[in-house]
């Protein structure tokens, strides 16, 4: 008795920790899947012009309507490809052991496989690219130049040009230091307060002094890409908002979508039904085969 008692103890102290394992090649597996995917979907919507990111200043100028539906895009191809992936993840899992004191103990821990690796595929995208990230910032030629460059440089690059545009210009001529400030004064156009009347003075000066324009020619100038800027800025601020709050969905809701998909792939592994709290529960069961009554 002592020792069926010992080995019942012991079976049942390896089916509870069999049920409580992460089995890792499974979570793998569907972040994995999850990031093919997602780079395939991704690459396709770039390719598609289903982006408003880009090094051109013309993206700037994207509608409100471009930028929402990048942000459905996102939403999709998240939904996609984590329910690609959780799915993988559920249905590679090794079954749940039949000795269960919740009923629906086997569902959970196909979730959690699903949610483990959504979980896994979110940091390795976010790793990715912040190297990317690190690497192309390491490799701009104008790291060397940081000194002379501003946070406006790449947003109002447009503006720069046109306020410093000139017939003519000595060679040789260094405007890193002119564009660099002016770019600051520039970025001060999207505050409560606007371009001060002392930066808009000095502005005309500077471009005067430059472009070898009149006064009145540099002033109307300047005030038309203050306004310019004032407009970039705000486009910009606002399609950074729209994406931000799309990343921030389709991050949430692929998570809901991998535990989804992952008790899906475990009720297929198990030739099980689809939970009731599913839709169409029972479109993908398996019927099982009638056997010949002998």
């Amino acid at each position: 008795m002592e020792t069926l008692s010992r080995d019942n103890m012991m079976e049942g102290g390896a089916i509870a920790d069999d049920r409580r394992t992460i089995q890792w090649s499974s979570v793998l597996a569907g972040a994995l899947a999850a990031g093919a995917m997602s780079f395939i979907l991704v690459g396709f919507g770039v390719a598609v012009g289903l982006g408003i990111s880009s090094a051109s200043p013309s993206w700037r100028d994207a509608s409100a309507a471009l930028a929402l539906l990048s942000g459905l895009y996102l939403i999709i191809q998240a939904i996609i490809s984590f329910g690609f992936g959780g799915y993988i993840a559920g249905r590679t899992a090794r079954p749940a052991p039949a000795l269960a004191t919740v009923e629906d103990d086997g569902e959970r821990r196909d979730g959690l496989h699903g949610l483990t690796s959504w979980a896994l595929a979110v940091l390795a995208g976010a790793a990715l690219l912040a190297l990317l990230g690190a690497a192309a910032i390491d490799r701009s030629p104008m790291r060397s130049s940081a000194s002379n460059m501003s946070a406006a440089e790449p947003l109002l690059s447009y503006e720069l040009d046109k306020l410093f545009r000139a017939p003519r210009r000595a060679p040789n001529t260094d405007l890193r230091e002119a564009r660099a400030e002016a770019g600051r004064v520039l970025m001060t156009s999207s505050s409560h307060s606007g371009v001060s009347a002392d930066d808009r003075t000095y502005l005309v000066q500077q471009v005067a002094a430059v472009t070898g324009l009149a006064a009145p020619d540099a002033e109307r100038r300047v005030d038309a890409l203050i306004a310019d800027s004032r407009t970039a800025i705000h486009r910009a601020r606002r399609n950074s908002i729209i994406v931000a709050f799309s990343v921030a969905a389709a991050t949430l809701i692929g998570a809901a979508v991998a535990w989804a998909a992952a008790v899906a792939g475990g009720r297929h592994r198990d030739g099980e039904p689809l939970p009731n709290w599913m839709a169409s529960s029972n479109r993908f069961h398996r019927s099982p085969r009638a056997m010949p009554v002998p």
